[in-house]
């Protein structure tokens, strides 16, 4: 019997790449399709040309109960972000703690088991962090039971360990997770420590978290990748008898293949004494690219804990991805023997796009999932093939993790627009509002839809981005005024609010609008910065297009905002990034350089002293 597949609808577009220069764009294509009913289909393709499509429906099977030191489901795999922990330590990706619960509070929507809510012995700033976390979504259980695990980092020393549960004790669910480095090299140059009194110092560590009542311990041998095999068996078997529940392998420089890091979970399964009476986790550095690969592999060969960042974002070259790791179990499961997770993917898009808000690290535009082109098609060639059927060259669909790019209602957003249907939109886009944030957001919204014809989601998650994901503010633009040309030097007008409710007005000259407004704020705010990196770019196609502008300041002053490594003595200077939208180009970049400078000034105002601050030396 023969058997049709139609042709799917598709909604045509175009789309263009603008450098705010009338006579230079270039034309993308992106095809957009509503889901059809070929992912629901029972149809088996016989012949060896099969269509493969990684399936979009959630899995059925649900969430096990959670017991520390053991999984009841063994297909179950647990995922571990550490976006808060190892994430912010990429440079200039530094949070506020309200941008912190703000990133907690979604990781939780998201559906991850634990949240390494950050490393409290650092400093006093982490571990109010760490501390507001356990409280507020450590304790926040939904309806099917679920609250994630809240996690503290600390070095194998009774100050860490102690700090660490004092900051995580408030969650329903606390861990402790505690590391020390077990390669040859690591133990020589850095530790100074012999085998033995590593294996002495993991043990005894390990004992003093159990005894301070934590009952969930997760121990990390740090640079286990280059770690000698007998030793790792040795020393896990012993952390294991003094109560770890939890043992994290991970590949701490990036530099095992696949195969490699397979066969070393593999091997720790096997030769470890007492193994089955602990949970085997990964934690994968991306320096050779590699990290999501070696994080299947792990899953493949055991592990049930996968610990991963939203975005990749973290030291030197990142880690393994969320988004990367989760939709790869979902798509690979003929392969990984149907492992799944308990990850909403829905809530992904949002996430990602939240903490690239927050952080301040823009994402290239071919990354995968997330990235501004994974779902555009450009090649005619590729473009045939999605016309025909969109499994052709897409084997996920957008909205599978939460990008909705058509609008199922057919509201068309513009300036008769209300506030109804704004909001409407904006909850089908994944952002849950305040009353007060929906009012502000929609003189904003009018303004936008009164100069152009049409308000796309692009825009509206510009909008939300730039007045919903930044700091708390000690400055407001109120006006500004530019004169700038060939003739004669740039001049701005600046009128900004300062939190007391007063109004400062300040006159500059620069060599472009930008500068001569930038000086101009300086004059008010009286803050010396340098300014590290300047971009912006547009959100849609268009000379009307919202422009996004993405700054990073570094105070001049070396006070409160610099830092010093306790174990090294290297001073550190903080960052601070700011984002800015607005269809002017100017008060766009106004925008951002004031979000930094807020960011920087609520800094030192809560933090008005330099700490000792163990931070981006103590990697795992």
């Amino acid at each position: 019997m023969a058997t049709v597949i139609r042709n799917p609808l598709f909604i045509p577009s175009t789309s263009h790449h603008h450098n705010l220069n009338r006579n230079s764009s270039s034309v993308l294509l992106t095809l957009r399709f509503p889901q059809t009913s070929l992912r629901h289909s029972s149809l088996q393709f016989k012949s060896r040309f099969a269509v493969s499509c990684c399936v979009s429906e959630p899995s059925s099977r649900r969430r096990p109960p959670y017991i520390p030191n053991r999984i009841a489901d063994p297909s179950y795999v647990r995922i571990f972000d550490t976006t808060l922990r190892d994430g912010e330590q990429s440079p200039g990706a530094s949070m506020t703690s309200k941008e912190k619960l703000d990133v907690a509070r979604q990781l939780a929507k998201l559906g991850v088991d634990i949240i390494e809510a950050g490393f409290p012995a650092a400093s006093s700033d982490d571990f109010e962090a760490v501390k507001t976390i356990a409280n507020e979504v450590g304790n926040a259980v939904d309806d099917d039971g679920y609250v994630p695990v809240i996690c503290g980092l600390s070095r194998c020393n009774e100050n860490d360990i102690r700090r660490a549960w004092e900051a995580v004790k408030y969650a329903k669910r606390p861990r402790i997770h505690t590391f020390i480095a077990t390669s040859a090299i690591h133990m020589e140059y850095k530790l100074r420590m012999s085998k033995e009194k590593v294996i002495d110092t993991a043990r005894n560590m390990v004992k003093f978290a159990r005894s301070l009542g934590c009952e969930d311990v997760e121990f990390s041998p740090e640079d286990a990748g280059r770690s000698d095999r007998e030793f790792l068996y040795e020393i896990l078997g012993e952390v294991i008898k003094a109560g770890a529940t939890t043992l994290n392998i991970p590949d701490t420089v990036g530099i095992n293949l696949p195969s490699e890091f397979g066969r070393l979970i593999a091997d720790i399964k096997a030769n470890t004494p007492g193994i089955e009476n602990v949970v085997i986790s990964t934690h994968c550095q991306n320096d050779l690219g590699l990290s999501t690969a070696n994080t299947i592999e792990g899953a493949r060969a055991g592990a049930r804990q996968l610990e991963v960042t939203i975005n990749g974002i973290g030291e030197r070259a990142g880690n393994a991805s969320l988004e990367e790791v989760v939709m790869a179990l979902r798509c690979g499961a003929h392969v990984t023997g149907n492992l799944y997770t308990g990850i909403n993917t829905k809530h992904i898009f949002l996430t990602s796009k939240m903490v690239e808000e927050y952080t301040g690290l823009q994402l290239q535009p071919h990354k995968a999932l997330v990235g501004a082109n994974a779902f555009a098609h450009e090649s005619g060639i590729h473009q045939d093939g999605m016309l025909k059927h969109k499994g052709t060259y897409e084997i996920i669909a957008p909205e599978d993790i939460g990008l909705e790019r058509t609008n199922e209602a057919g509201i068309v957003l513009g300036k008769l627009s209300g506030r109804h249907a704004l909001r409407k939109r904006l909850e089908e886009l994944g952002y849950e509002l305040k009353d007060e944030q929906v009012h502000n957001l929609f003189w904003r919204f009018k303004a936008v839809a009164e100069k152009k014809k049409r308000v796309t989601d692009a825009d509206l998650r510009a909008l939300v981005s730039d007045e919903v994901f930044q700091a708390e503010p000690v400055w407001k633009l109120g006006d500004i005024q530019v004169t700038c040309g060939t003739f004669g030097l740039s001049t701005s007008t600046v009128k900004l609010l300062s939190n007391d409710g007063r109004t400062h007005v300040a006159c500059s000259i620069g060599t472009g609008p930008v500068d001569s407004a930038y000086k101009a704020i300086d004059l008010i705010v009286k803050e010396p910065v340098t300014l590290l990196e300047y971009s912006m770019n547009a959100v849609t196609e268009g000379i009307d297009a919202i422009a996004t502008t993405r700054v990073v300041i570094r105070a001049d002053s070396e006070t409160s905002t610099t830092t010093t490594r306790a174990l090294t003595g290297e001073t550190v200077l903080r960052t601070f990034s700011g984002t800015g939208a607005g269809m002017d180009v100017v008060v766009s970049s106004v925008k951002a350089y004031i979000g930094a400078l807020n960011k920087m000034l609520g800094f030192k105002e809560t933090y008005p002293s330099a700490e000792q601050i163990p931070i981006s030396s103590l990697k795992i």
